[in-house]
């Protein structure tokens, strides 16, 4: 669910947090065939999964073999044991895969015991559990590939490339009832690359015109009021801002892993029409004005992503900074005006510190060193700058900054770095303010400051240096 360095901080402070919206797959137009049939089953506490793939082949890799936030530990070989005999489950470089132990091709059936963890994945979307035993999975866990051996697993797994096949074909099953998927409970759910959580369990959703809620019965009432009040009133901001996003009638799934006495912690992501959220921490159980204030910053960060990742996503993983310090910034800039007393400039103020420590080394590469919180933080920085040089050209915002970088890229959905950059240059009349961008995004430099004062010096943010520090003023 999290994807942010220091999520889980000491009980006096709110850690929140987002995932970078994943990549979107991009397989072969027309390859309607699926790689493989799955049969995702609860029965009790017994959880299955039964693969019938679709062709012969040595090795079969998971598309989404993503690792444990902070241990960086792979955790699908932990939590599913393959019952169906010869045929192991692994992690081989940067992919899980199966494979057959005698090298010849993999039984087209395959039998998995799954165990379901609700461990915080990198970058990726961990499995949601709800304290009256509701539990929600993601359908792209379970997308597999073929692969013609195990040498031909690149040392790197880009996803956003081409592939030759099409998503999975998954029937969920809960024996004790109907499946949540979409909104819909259905006794019986089957789709092919749903992109979404399907809750098995009885947790209760509620429905208004504007927000469809399911929320652990145990979480705070004030925290359940705050989500019911503030995200919708933050959607309709972005869309007065930005024109329509991927969803007017967002559905959030909240959960609450209890008072722990000794961190709080608030993380969560987005999936189209979808926010999740997981809640911790015994500061949570009544309200305080900064938890509050950090709660609506989370809503307005995910909420964005229902323009920036949804409506237009960024077209490699490296380019995630795009999204993620647009959405902290559209998240800030929203949550100012409808808050007029949030200090806005504290929150500025770490992203520009974070940065500082992060941009000594290729933030477009952070993704592969675990170090996602570059994204968010310079991402932000560079959103900083592309906002001052649209005041200055037009008096606007950086919401007006976005708006058409949006309108253009809303057809093929997807906003690349070249746009990107080429519409702050167009914009500020200043083509070394996209050089300075570059040397963080492809080289960092020993001292990222000088590169981030010159950025702000060009563009017009107003900054201040105090004993070698930049402050934000």
């Amino acid at each position: 669910m999290t994807s942010c360095a220091a999520v889980i901080l000491t009980a006096s402070v709110l850690g929140a947090c987002a995932t970078p919206s994943p990549p979107v797959i991009a397989r072969t137009p027309g390859k309607a065939q699926p790689a493989a049939e799955v049969a995702v089953t609860r029965d009790g506490d017994v959880w299955t999964a039964d693969y019938v793939f679709a062709d012969d082949a040595p090795v079969w890799g998971f598309e989404r073999s993503t690792v444990i936030e902070g241990t960086r530990e792979p955790w699908r070989p932990r939590d599913w044991q393959v019952t169906t005999p010869g045929v192991v489950l692994e992690r081989v470089g940067d992919l899980d895969v199966l494979r057959s132990l005698d090298g010849r091709p993999v039984p087209r059936r395959v039998s998995l015991r799954l165990t379901p963890s609700s461990d915080d994945l990198e970058a990726d979307y961990s499995i949601l559990k709800f304290t009256d035993g509701s539990v929600a999975m993601y359908s792209g866990a379970f997308d597999v590939f073929p692969l013609p051996s195990l040498e031909a697993i690149p040392e790197t797994m880009e996803r956003g490339t081409d592939r030759e096949w099409g998503a999975v074909r998954i029937t969920w099953t809960d024996r004790a009832g109907p499946v949540l998927l979409k909104g819909e409970r259905l006794a019986q759910a089957t789709a092919q690359d749903a992109n979404a959580y399907v809750l098995f369990g009885q947790a209760q959703m509620k429905e208004t015109d504007r927000l469809v809620t399911v929320v652990d019965p145990e979480l705070p009432a004030w925290l359940v009021a705050t989500i019911e009040d503030f995200a919708p009133r933050v959607i309709d901001y972005y869309g007065q801002r930005l024109g329509p996003g991927e969803t007017r009638r967002p559905t959030i799934m909240a959960t609450w892993y209890g008072p722990n006495p000794t961190h709080t912690s608030l993380s969560g992501s987005v999936l189209p029409g979808l926010i999740t959220a997981s809640f911790e921490g015994k500061a949570l159980l009544t309200e305080e004005p900064d938890i509050l204030a950090r709660n609506r910053w989370f809503i307005g960060h995910e909420g964005a992503h229902f323009w920036l990742g949804q409506t237009v996503r960024y077209e490699r993983a490296r380019d995630s900074w795009i999204t993620e310090g647009g959405a902290d910034l559209m998240a800030v800039r929203a949550l100012k005006t409808l808050d007029p007393t949030y200090d806005a400039q504290a929150e500025l103020q770490l992203e520009v510190d974070d940065c500082v420590k992060l941009g000594t080394r290729p933030v477009s590469e952070a993704g592969r060193r675990g170090e996602h919180r570059a994204f968010y933080a310079c991402g932000a920085v560079f959103a900083l700058a592309a906002e001052a040089a649209q005041r200055r050209a037009t008096g606007g915002d950086w919401f007006d900054f976005l708006k058409p970088l949006i309108d253009d890229s809303r057809e093929d959905g997807v906003l690349t770095r070249e746009e990107w950059l080429a519409h702050l240059t167009a914009v500020s009349g200043d083509a070394e303010l996209r050089a300075r961008i570059e040397v963080l995004l492809d080289s960092g430099v020993a001292d990222p400051t000088p590169v981030i004062v010159s950025l702000f010096e060009r563009s017009g943010v107003a900054y201040r240096l105090t004993e070698g520090k930049i402050e934000l003023i």
